[in-house]
């Protein structure tokens, strides 16, 4: 994979030490008398990765979208690359790279035909050259004439990302871009993502996956229309407030449906051959877990909590406010 033209890097990067390339305050969206982005306020640095965590219908990709243009919200304001999102979509959408969560290139023509046709939409001299500097890039080569429709996910989602960066965009927005790609595809993938960011490239990035939200430099975590956190893993992570211990031995899964009966415990969420049992009340925690210390064949250890227990734990208290 070949780095951008040292012109396009040293542009992103001066960009990338000053500028906001988001920055929205109260958005709000509804549809049909719900309400799917609910007053939310978001700001991504230049040059970073951006994760963007929810459950599904929490309003991430309508979020995407009104960030690139494609949708006008219901109130609220702010800019994307410092344009106005409400006047000045067009702008916007010239410089923003937005890979959907369906493949949307043509499934009857060929990695390259589909390079060279994207290049030629937005006007770029010699496309044929474009084109195949893309395949280069993303170690498409060899499979120029391949028909998308022929291609496995992780070959169209490079094919996708291929068309995204083609016209040299600002800023890519990905929604669950890897959803479905087998691992080596989305590792490939991410440290594709990290060679861009550090050629000052700015990304936003939904995802479900918690090893990929871990690659970001930071997350946001979304539900049911609000923003609830965001930060750095360990901001976020520790945000939530959970005591949590971990309960390893052979008959650990046993004690699940005990332990998550208990008051005091307020998440038990299965490891391997453990157990990660947390609670937000650290004193209610130990006296809830306190009659299963006695059993010999489990060992108890205080441990700190991860990201997942952090995002299951937000899923429920989101759910409790909208139940």
């Amino acid at each position: 994979m070949q780095p951008a033209p040292d012109d396009v890097k040293n542009e992103r990067q001066k960009n990338a030490s000053t500028d906001w390339v988001i920055e929205v305050s109260h958005l709000t969206k509804s549809f049909s008398g719900r309400r799917v982005v609910d007053d939310l306020s978001l700001q991504v640095k230049a040059g970073t990765i951006q994760g963007f965590l929810g459950p599904n219908g929490s309003g991430k990709t309508t979020t995407i979208r009104m960030l690139c243009g494609l949708l006008t919200p219901d109130s609220g304001n702010g800019t994307c690359l410092g344009f106005d999102i409400l006047t000045q979509s067009d702008q916007i959408r010239r410089r923003v790279g937005y890979m959907t969560q369906k493949f949307s290139l043509y499934q009857d023509l060929s990695i390259r035909e589909n390079l060279e046709f994207v290049a030629r939409v937005y006007g770029l001299n010699n496309p044929r050259k474009r084109a195949g500097d893309a395949i280069e890039r993303l170690g498409l080569g060899g499979r120029e004439k391949q028909l998308a429709a022929n291609l496995s996910g992780g070959w169209k989602q490079r094919l996708a990302l291929g068309a995204c960066i083609l016209p040299e965009p600002d800023l890519l927005l990905l929604d669950e871009p890897t959803a479905g790609v087998d691992p080596k595809a989305r590792r490939d993938f991410w440290s594709e993502i990290h060679a861009l960011a550090a050629d000052g490239l700015s990304v936003l990035v939904s995802t479900h996956y918690m090893d990929e939200a871990e690659r970001c430099h930071e997350i946001a975590y979304m539900a049911y229309g609000k923003l609830l956190v965001r930060g750095t893993v360990d901001d976020v992570t520790a945000s939530v407030g959970l005591t949590t211990y971990t309960a390893s031995g052979p008959t650990v899964h046993q004690l699940q449906e005990k332990l998550e009966h208990q008051p005091g415990i307020d998440l038990v969420a299965p490891f391997g051959n453990s157990l990660h049992v947390c609670g937000r009340d650290a004193n209610a925690l130990e006296a809830a877990i306190a009659p299963f210390q006695d059993n010999r064949e489990i060992t108890w250890r205080r441990s700190e909590p991860n990201l997942e227990d952090a995002f299951i734990e937000l899923m429920n208290r989101s759910k409790d406010n909208f139940t």
